[in-house]
């Protein structure tokens, strides 16, 4: 019976030590393949420290952003010829309402802030172009043609109201050439 407990033990610490062999390598780390070592530097030919190499990293080139060029949509073109209209024949309060329906459905399009101050304007009503040029223009970064209509526009109602070097101040804007 001695012999059978001994064999016994050691069967034991046998299957123990295997569990803990086992139970190491599942937790040693992951090594990967070995790096090849580095290519030696030339020595150099000039006692001279030479600059090191370029790098190989190049950060990437941010591409330049593509001009922003604002556009009525569909329906709202259709509101601005109608308002046009309704100035052609003199009823302004008419084409006023219809900007106002237009800059209901795209109040952020610079375009339709130039329309309704060129309205202001015929209107006689200076102060209130000069604000719709003023967001025209915030609202038209990055459309050079928009930003120079929305300068046009505030120049004008500018000098509608006789603060003609405000006006040129505008015009000389990098955006107005």
């Amino acid at each position: 019976m001695a012999q059978d407990n001994h064999s016994l033990s050691k069967l034991g610490a046998i299957l123990a030590v295997s569990l803990l062999l086992g139970a190491c390598s599942l937790m040693a780390p992951h090594r990967s393949a070995p790096q090849p070592p580095p290519a030696p530097s030339p020595a150099p030919s000039s006692p001279q420290a030479s600059p090191p190499p370029p790098s190989p990293y190049q950060p990437p080139a941010h591409p330049q952003q593509p001009a922003r060029e604002n556009h009525l949509s569909p329906a709202t073109h259709s509101l601005v010829t109608q308002a046009r209209n309704q100035v052609a024949h003199g009823d302004l309060p008419a084409a006023s309402s219809t900007l106002d329906r237009a800059l209901r459905i795209e109040p952020n399009n610079p375009l339709l802030w130039i329309e309704l101050g060129r309205l202001r304007l015929a209107e006689n009503d200076a102060h209130q172009a000069e604000g719709c040029g003023r967001k025209a223009l915030a609202l038209a970064s990055g459309d050079r043609a928009t930003q120079a209509q929305s300068g046009r526009l505030l120049a004008d109602a500018l000098r509608a109201q006789s603060r003609n070097q405000e006006a040129r101040d505008v015009e000389n804007q990098p955006f107005m050439k």
